[in-house]
C-alpha cells in the first residue's frame, strides 16, 4: 500500500508543478522522466547501497567534527553559556546559531581558494551533461548544496544579466529548495541527523532543475558562453580579508534569523490567541491543508498530521521552526519516517524568504530585479516540491 501511495504522491508532486508551469505545452516530459530515474539512483546509492551509506556516514562524521570545531571559539567567547551548563539553561542564539559564524567564516575561506568553486565546476558539468542544462545554470543548481540561496549566484554573478527567464527560474527554485553548509550545524544542534541532511543536499541539484524547467521550460535563445569562469575572489584581496567577511556576514546571518524567529513565534502566537477563541490554532488549519502530503508519503495514523504541520511551518515561518519541533520527537519516530520529515523540511523555500531572495541577487544583477519578482512566488513553490519530491522518493526507496 506504502508503494502505491508514494508513486501517487510522487505523481502529484509532478502535477502541481505542471499546473503551476506557464508553459505546459512546452514541458519536456522525457527530461522530466529521465531526471526522477536519476533521482531514484541518487537515493538508492545514499541510501541502500552499503558503500553509498558508508561516504554519507563518514562525510557525516567528518561535518560534524568541523562544526565541532567551532565550538571551541564558542566557549572561549561565551563560557557555560555555550554549552549548557549555566544555570540558565539553553541560550538558542548562542548554542544553536552560533556555530554559524565559524562555518561561514570557513566556507568564505574554502570559496576564496577555490575548493568550492572545484568541486561545484565539475559536479556542475557532469549534471549539466545529465540534464542537457547551461553551465551556467548547472552552476549554480550544484552551488546550492553548498552556499545559501544568495551566495551561490555569485560565483556566476558576471553571466546573470545574460541568463534567459527559464535559467533565473533554476538559480531561484535551487536557492529555495537548498541549504548553505554554513546552516547545518544550526540544524544539527536542534537533533536534525547530519546523514540526513547531506542525503537532501545531495538530491538537490536535479531536484531543482527538473522543477524549475516544468514551471518555466526553456524555450529562449540561450547565450553562447565558451567557458564559463566562477568568481571566487569577489572583493577579498587575501585570505585573511575572506575569513573576515565570512565571520560578518556570519554574524549579520545569526541576528537575522534570530529577529526572525522572535517576530515569527511572536506572531504565531498572536493569532493563535485570536484563533483560539473559535477553537482553532494556526497548528492544525495547516494540519489539514498539508495532511494529503503526509498520508502519500506512507506516514501512519498521527505522523500524518504531525508532517502536515511541520510542511506548514516551513512554508508559513520557516525551517528553524519546523526543524525545532521535530527535533523534539525524532526519537519516537521510526527511521523511515523521521528520514521523510527531516528532507521535507530541507530548504529555504518560505514567505519571509521572497524579499531576500529579490533583493539579494538583484543586487549582483540590477537589471534582472523585475524579472525576479515577477518569478520568486511560483520559485518558492517550486522549492517546497523539490524537498518533498526528495523526501517521497527517499521514502519510497526506503520502503526495500
Amino acid at each position: 500500500m506504502k508503494f502505491a501511495l508514494n508513486l501517487i504522491g510522487i505523481l502529484l508532486v509532478i502535477a502541481i508543478t505542471a499546473l503551476i508551469s506557464w508553459d505546459k505545452k512546452n514541458i519536456e516530459w522525457k527530461l522530466v522522466l529521465k531526471a526522477i530515474i536519476i533521482q531514484f539512483v541518487i537515493a538508492i546509492i545514499l541510501v541502500k547501497v552499503p558503500i553509498g551509506t558508508k561516504i554519507v556516514s563518514a562525510i557525516s562524521d567528518a561535518v560534524t567534527a568541523v562544526i565541532n570545531c567551532g565550538k571551541a571559539g564558542l566557549d572561549f567567547v561565551f563560557g557555560s553559556l555555550a554549552d549548557g551548563s549555566a544555570p540558565t539553561g539553553v541560550i538558542f542564539i548562542v548554542q544553536v546559531l552560533g556555530n554559524i559564524i565559524f562555518l561561514s567564516a570557513l566556507v568564505s575561506l574554502l570559496y576564496y581558494i577555490g575548493v568550492l568553486g572545484f568541486i561545484v565546476k565539475w559536479i556542475g558539468k557532469a549534471v549539466g551533461k545529465l540534464m542537457g542544462t547551461t553551465e551556467v545554470e548547472s552552476f549554480v543548481a550544484v552551488a546550492n548544496m553548498f552556499l545559501g540561496q544568495t551566495d551561490s549566484p555569485i560565483l556566476v554573478s558576471k553571466y546573470l544579466n545574460r541568463m534567459t527567464d527559464s535559467e533565473i527560474m533554476v538559480v531561484l527554485v535551487s536557492g529555495m529548495g537548498s541549504m548553505s553548509v554554513s546552516i547545518l550545524g544550526g540544524y544539527a544542534a536542534l537533533g536534525i541527523p547530519m546523514n540526513y541532511l547531506l542525503i537532501a543536499s545531495a538530491l538537490v541539484p536535479i531536484g531543482s532543475i527538473i522543477i524549475a524547467k516544468m514551471i518555466l521550460p526553456q524555450t529562449e535563445t540561450v547565450s553562447e558562453i565558451a567557458e564559463v569562469k566562477m568568481d571566487n575572489k569577489g572583493s577579498n584581496t587575501n585570505v585573511i580579508e575572506a575569513v573576515t567577511e565570512g565571520a560578518n556576514t556570519g554574524i549579520q546571518m545569526v541576528i537575522s534569523i534570530a529577529a526572525s524567529l522572535v517576530a515569527m513565534v511572536g506572531l504565531v502566537f498572536a493569532v493563535n490567541q485570536i484563533l483560539g477563541f473559535v477553537g482553532l490554532s494556526l497548528e492544525q488549519i495547516l494540519s489539514y491543508v498539508f495532511a494529503p502530503f503526509g498520508y502519500l508519503m506512507g506516514l501512519d495514523g498521527k505522523d500524518i498530521f504531525m508532517e502536515a504541520t511541520l510542511l506548514g511551518k516551513k512554508l508559513i515561518l520557516n525551517e528553524f521552526i519546523a526543524f525545532e519541533s521535530l527535533g523534539g520527537t525524532l526519537s519516537t519516530l521510526d527511521p523511515r519516517t523521521a528520514m521523510i520529515c527531516a528532507i521535507s523540511l530541507c530548504g529555504f523555500a518560505n514567505v519571509s524568504s521572497l524579499g531576500i531572495c529579490v533583493s539579494g541577487i538583484a543586487v549582483l544583477c540590477p537589471e534582472k530585479k523585475h524579472v525576479l519578482s515577477r518569478l520568486v512566488v511560483r520559485a518558492m513553490i517550486g522549492g517546497v516540491l523539490v524537498s518533498i519530491l526528495s523526501a517521497m522518493i527517499v521514502g519510497f526507496v526506503m520502503l526495500f
